[in-house]
């Protein structure tokens, strides 16, 4: 059994009509494992609940209509301006068989670390991964421990991640050296950006003091040459 719970009801209305429901307060879903797939719509607030509560790694106790289906979410649609929730599609699954699902990957300990002593800051570029495992032992999170992370050299890894009993990577071809977070010094950021834009600034002055005048002369040989040219005229 599923700590989450949804109930739906079926639904006849496709298509462009479906608009109506998002006005009365409903999601449109659809469920699919079970033979044709399951029109469905729910309560947006109850809904968005669950599915807040499940995210796409745990399993959802559905009764549609009276039927018990245990299902995973395999898509969410959200609206790009209200960002509420547009539609909804669930996968049945099986209790006794392995299915996939995207779980999300946590650090902690960063705070402990001696790399956020140098002031470091900790840079997470692999947030999910997909892994396969039975329903009731999909993990809601993975979790990996970086206190020890100390030089910028340091880096999180595929290879550094724990796994549950029961629970496999469903990429099998995903690298162990695949990195997961690495380190990165600010202050050196900063610093060689400033150099980069203090030598593009030097290289623009000096590209413009080598700018010929209409003459042919350079600015700085032009203004010597008309001094010159004065001092030379006669007196009337």
């Amino acid at each position: 059994m599923s700590e989450n719970k949804l109930s739906l009801e079926k639904r006849s209305l496709t298509g462009k009509k479906v608009a109506g429901l998002r006005a009365e307060g409903l999601i449109p879903s659809v469920i699919y494992g079970e033979g044709e797939p399951v029109l469905a719509q729910s309560i947006y607030n109850d809904t968005e609940k669950v599915l807040r509560s499940a995210g796409y790694h745990s399993t959802i106790d559905i009764d549609v209509a009276g039927k018990k289906i245990m299902a995973i979410v395999k898509d969410i649609a959200v609206d790009p301006v209200s960002r509420k929730i547009v539609n909804v599609e669930f996968q049945a699954v099986s209790a006794d068989k392995p299915v996939e699902a995207t779980t999300p990957i946590v650090l902690e300990g960063f705070e402990e670390s001696e790399a956020n002593k140098l002031h470091y800051t900790l840079l997470q570029v692999m947030e999910e991964i997909e892994v396969k495992a039975k329903p009731a032992d999909l993990p809601k999170q993975i979790t990996i421990n970086v206190t020890k992370m100390a030089d910028l050299d340091d880096k999180i890894t595929v290879a550094d991640i724990v796994l549950p009993e029961g629970v496999v990577l469903a990429d099998k071809e995903l690298a162990s050296d695949q990195v997961i977070a690495n380190l990165y010094d600010p202050a050196a950021v900063a610093a060689q950006r400033e150099a980069e834009e203090a030598a593009a600034k030097e290289a623009a002055e000096t590209s413009a003091a080598d700018v010929p005048s209409d003459n042919g002369s350079k600015p700085e040989e032009a203004a010597e040459g008309e001094g010159e040219a004065k001092e030379e005229a006669p007196k009337e």
